[in-house]
This record gives structure tokens, sequence and C-alpha cells, in this order.
């Protein structure tokens, strides 16, 4: 299940392209496909080590031009291990949720991409992430949980603060929302719920088949109960701001 839409990312093969806090992998197995030089980067080496195997069973399967690379590297997002300028792209999907400190994540992720680069940011979108608050302590307080909710205005403006200049937006997974509602009415760790598991069993179909009726739902109630917000950017050949 991809957030972002790598026709607005603009990738293309051969690109360079950071998967920050790239979690299981999805979107860096995607750029890998696409034929770019990927990067995932994530501070859990246990995700990272899953991560490789699935790098590695893509390339045996022939799932990737001959061309495309794939590496893993575990590490701060505070404290990026790349030189200046060194991505052609940066994705940075539900990662600055859960930082603190994210003004410093947002500088690193900026630093590491190249004037004219892009870059796709995402988090949870401001309405259906405050129901989910109030639903439920334990959704967000929790190790590496969620630590703040974003209005996308205010996203916005932290990333243009850092060079980077918005040129589209969209929201995603409108059809995710209300499970995650339902699990925070429920207990989030209820996983024997039957509505729950009825859901999931709805989502899991939903993916698989991807039928036109949900695939139209979605997108009409995207802008509303859409639980991601994705903002694209490009880096500005001159950074605005103090570092």
């Amino acid at each position: 299940m991809l957030t972002v839409d790598f026709e607005q990312l603009g990738m293309r093969p051969g690109d360079r392209v950071l998967d920050l806090g790239c979690g299981a992998g999805r979107h860096a197995f995607e750029a890998y496909r696409g034929g770019a030089e990927v990067v995932a980067f994530d501070q859990d080496r246990a995700e990272l080590d899953a991560v490789e195997e699935m790098f590695a069973a893509m390339s045996e399967a022939g799932e990737v031009p001959d061309t495309a690379s794939a590496s893993t590297v575990a590490g701060d997002a505070l404290e990026l291990p790349f030189p200046d300028a060194s991505f052609d792209r940066v994705i940075a999907s539900e990662i600055l949720e859960h930082i603190p400190e994210d003004d410093k994540a947002i500088w690193e992720l900026a630093r590491v991409l190249r004037p004219g680069g892009t870059a796709a940011v995402t988090v949870p979108k401001w309405l259906p992430e405050r129901v989910c608050w109030a639903l439920s302590d334990a959704y967000h307080e929790v190790e590496g949980g969620h630590v703040r909710i974003y209005r996308a205005t205010q996203l916005t403006e932290r990333l243009r603060s850092a060079g980077l200049s918005p040129v589209h937006q969209h929201h995603a997974h409108a059809l995710h929302s209300p499970y995650w509602w339902l699990k925070c009415a429920v207990g989030v760790d209820n996983e024997d719920n039957p509505l729950v598991k009825a859901y999931h069993r709805l989502l899991v179909w939903d993916m698989m088949s991807r039928p036109w009726l949900t695939r139209g739902a979605e997108r009409v109630l995207d802008p509303v109960l859409g639980k991601s917000v994705a903002v694209y950017l490009v880096k500005q050949e001159v950074p605005v701001g103090p570092r």
C-alpha cells in the first residue's frame, strides 16, 4: 500500500532515492522496481534486515532492471550520514510525526536533497488523527508513537523554512481511517474483535483486488477522510532561513 504517488515524485530510472524512515520498505521496493539507486534508511536494524531480504528476493525474481541498486543504512534521522545534495529524490513517509525534534529531521532531509530535486513528505491528516487521539491514549502514548498532529499548512511552512517549495498535495487511504477509529474504540491491541477482523479482511481484499467500486469511493472520500496527507516539494537553489 503506497502513500506516495511516484508520478508526482518525478522519479526516473537511475535516480538516487532515499527512503527516510523506510520501516518495512514499501516505498523503497517501489523505487527499486522503477530502476532507482535506492537507499533504505531507518533506525531499526531488524526492519532493515527484512528489507534487505526482500531486495535480494526481488532481484533474484527478476522484478528489477539490471541498472537498479538497493542498500540499507541504519542511523538517526537527525544526523544523516550522507553528503549534502547526494539524492535526487527523498521520501519521508509517516515519520515526522514520531520525531520530537522534527525541525532537525526536516533540515536534514532538505540538506541531502540536491537543488532541483523533489521530496515527498507524508504525515497523518489532522482530522482522522485527532479522532484517533480522542478515542485512545494507547494509540499514540507508546514508545516511538506519534508525538504531534500536523495541520497541512503547519507542515508545509516547516518544509518551506528548509528551502523546499511545495508543488502538489493530496490525501490518501480514506478507507483506513474508520478501521483505525474502530481499533481505537475497542482497544488498539484487541485483534480478536470481530468488527476489527472483518474490516481488516475488507482492507486486505481491497488492496489485493483493487475493485473499481472501492477505488472510486476512496478517491471521493480522500479529501475528507484520507488517513494521510502527502506533500511534494522541490528544493530551491538557495535554502531559505537559518540552519
